[in-house]
């Protein structure tokens, strides 16, 4: 969602389907020893003391104008709604990638506090309907786009929120740390991170009947923007495939809206070279349109996580996401148990199949699901000393396991026990944690 791009500029040279399909194969996968890590956190913007009360876009405005000036190692975005998000430069250890982000995320804070305003992670606005905040000619063309398969597009756009972990493809050559093993393991462990990090229950201050309403909409745009392919097969030729086939969201323009067509994939573009020649600039574009739960893009982009709460929750999905997939036993292990998750898919591509529904909508209340969860949860807490986590953060993910992942919860759980007036006094915290 962070990616942009301003415009065409010519002159440009047509590419082919063939061309299309060796650029895809080449420049989404780059494999190696994985050495690097990287996080997206989205947060809400919202009132520091009245949660509750919409920020006004002339504030919004100013407020964004104030963070321009902060210096951040990490890239500030802005979401269509209004969302903020920082995206860190890839990290050489987990530790450099928590500081990094953590004293951006301080300064970020800082700064807000100054107009009265704050940042809030849930995976869905609680409270408010999705309203546009960036005027430009992508989001229009999104807009218009996603409003053809119904509204949970506008508020994918511009009322949700969440961690996204990016992560190295892994090494050529087969093994734990394998492109292969890694694509998989990204696909079936999905379903578990949704489940255990579920936070998105609400929508206009009621319950939708789904921990992650986040991930239902998702699911509600189509398999063709919002879907994966399939996991079982090789990655750079799936993915290649999906690529081609994939609806085009809008064919730019220098001037005047961007063109919307419908039912045109990039293949046919390709073929059919109207309403004018695809170019090198429109695939890469076209890539930046399509939100699969795992997207690669050198790297492997996970974006199935709902923002957490709590200043430091992003934390945590982190350093278990890392440790289930950097180190080799934990890696292991994770894929020995995820695996017999994949019979509940029924060979259908996440999260558009039956173990990514139960997923988003029970959470960790999903038997299958919650043993897996506990199992992954012990994995990583024994990797992370190995890969230089300190006691803080190793003792963030064990209070986390304790406190949601062994009593079958999520982050979703206290939401709707503070909405029902439910929740326990002891955790002293209100929705704004």
């Amino acid at each position: 969602m962070s990616d942009s791009t301003s415009g065409c500029t010519a002159p440009r040279t047509a590419i082919s389907e063939a061309e299309v399909e060796a650029l895809v194969r080449g420049i989404c996968f780059k494999t190696g020893p994985p050495r690097r890590l990287g996080v997206e956190v989205e947060w809400l913007i919202h009132e520091l003391r009245a949660p509750q009360l919409p920020v006004t876009p002339e504030r919004l405005e100013a407020a964004y104008a104030a963070l321009r000036t902060v210096p951040l190692r990490s890239a500030l975005t802005v979401e269509p709604g209004g969302q903020l998000e920082l995206s860190s430069p890839p990290a050489a250890s987990l530790m450099e990638c928590i500081g990094t982000v953590s004293a951006d995320l301080d300064a970020v804070r800082k700064a807000l506090a100054q107009d009265d305003l704050g940042l809030v992670g849930i995976g869905h606005e609680p409270w408010h309907p999705p309203r546009r905040f960036l005027r430009e000619p992508r989001y229009d063309a999104m807009e218009t786009c996603l409003d053809r398969t119904g509204p949970a597009g506008r508020a994918m756009m511009c009322a949700s929120a969440s961690v996204q972990v990016c992560l190295d493809a892994g090494h050529e050559e087969p093994g734990p740390l394998g492109l292969g093993r890694r694509w998989r393991l990204a696909h079936q462990l999905g379903a578990v991170l949704v489940a255990a990090f579920a936070n998105s229950p609400l929508a206009g201050s009621e319950p939708t009947g789904w921990l992650s309403t986040r991930q239902l909409l998702w699911m509600q745009i189509g398999a063709g923007r919002a879907g994966a392919p399939p996991p079982d097969t090789d990655p750079r030729e799936a993915w290649a495939r999906h690529v081609l086939d994939a609806p085009v969201m809008c064919v730019r323009r220098d001037g005047g809206p961007w063109d919307v067509p419908e039912g045109l994939t990039f293949r046919e573009w390709t073929r059919s070279r109207a309403p004018r020649p695809p170019t090198r600039e429109d695939l890469d574009y076209h890539v930046t349109t399509l939100f699969p739960p795992v997207r690669p893009r050198g790297h492997l982009e996970l974006r199935m996580i709902d923002a957490q709460p709590g200043e430091d929750g992003w934390i945590v999905p982190l350093a278990v996401t890392s440790a289930l997939f950097d180190d080799p036993e934990a890696a292991e292990t994770a894929y020995r148990v995820v695996k017999p998750l994949a019979e509940r898919a029924l060979s259908l591509p996440a999260p558009h199949n039956p173990l990514w529904l139960d997923a988003a909508r029970n959470g960790l209340a999903d038997p299958e699901l919650h043993e897996a969860a506990v199992a992954c949860f012990a994995a990583a807490l024994e990797a992370l000393p190995r890969l230089g986590a300190t006691t803080e953060v190793t003792d963030a993910v064990r209070a986390y396991r304790d406190r949601y992942v062994i009593p079958g919860r999520c982050p979703a759980d206290d939401l709707l026990d503070r909405l029902r007036g439910t929740h326990r006094r002891a955790h002293g915290k209100d929705i704004r944690t």
